[in-house]
């Protein structure tokens, strides 16, 4: 995230979450508004069928569930994906920043616009049919493959299992692909 919002959680008291630890949930009033200063922090959306899909991973120096500045509940939960701190300040206290400051809103605007594309990219990948059709157009974004620890990461991202990733790259590896 860059500096203009982080003085905007100056003061905030440090929350620390472990592993799993629920954030919020869906339906949940939002009160306040969380950078993650370390750890990541999924959000979450539960389908009727019992499946999951995520929508962020939200890293170090990024606010979790941008969009819900603006909303009186949260649409989805959040739970931590490992240790994870974050800082924490009242939305009514970060929304009157965005008001009294107009390049500070600006800047929130272009985020908020980049964090669209980003939704929209997702949306088309996961509207991609197979995990090869997926990982193509992962990479042609510019992605690096992570290292092996973190392929599971990925598998979530693409929406596929990580079995199946693991697969497909294999089958990369023995055609000699640089994916």
């Amino acid at each position: 995230m860059s500096e203009p919002f982080q003085h905007l959680f100056n003061g905030a008291r440090p929350l620390v979450l472990e592993q799993g630890q629920t954030l919020f949930l869906t339906g949940d009033p939002v009160a306040l508004v969380h950078l993650v200063q370390s750890g990541k922090v999924a959000l979450l959306r539960r389908t009727p069928q019992g499946g999951t899909l995520r929508l962020q991973l939200a890293a170090p120096g990024e606010v979790l569930a941008e969009a819900s500045v603006w909303s009186a509940l949260y649409h989805c939960d959040a739970e931590a994906d490992g240790p994870a701190t974050l800082l924490s300040v009242p939305v009514t206290r970060f929304r009157h920043r965005l008001t009294e400051d107009a390049a500070l809103a600006e800047a929130w605007a272009r985020h908020l616009a980049r964090s669209v594309q980003a939704a929209r990219f997702r949306a088309a990948l996961l509207a991609l049919r197979g995990v090869a059709e997926r990982l193509d157009a992962w990479v042609a974004e510019g992605h690096d493959l992570p290292p092996h620890g973190a392929i599971q990461t990925l598998a979530a991202d693409l929406g596929v299992t990580r079995e199946a990733l693991y697969r497909e790259l294999s089958r990369r590896r023995h055609r000699g692909d640089r994916t």
